[in-house]
């Protein structure tokens, strides 16, 4: 998974599937634009900015990630 993260650039809007750190368990999705990535080995952790805020995940907790295209243009009022 590092590959990928070494790849992008800050900016980039990615979505990222990860596993949640105890006490919680089961798995959570970040969507929204990389911002950093930092670290190296078992340490290394992301930064994406949701519209819930910026989230810092583990590399090694990321079960799936990828780039995705920009959201739709909202429609005008009528």
């Amino acid at each position: 998974m590092s590959d990928l993260f070494d790849a992008l650039r800050p900016g980039t809007r990615v979505v990222v599937r990860y596993r949640l750190t105890p006490p919680e368990t089961g798995l959570s999705d970040a969507l929204g634009e990389l911002l950093w990535v930092r670290g190296e080995g078992a340490g290394r952790r992301i930064g994406v900015l949701t519209k819930r805020g910026e989230v810092s995940i583990e590399t090694s907790s990321i079960t799936h990630a990828k780039p995705v295209p920009p959201p739709p243009a909202r429609l005008a009022s009528r």
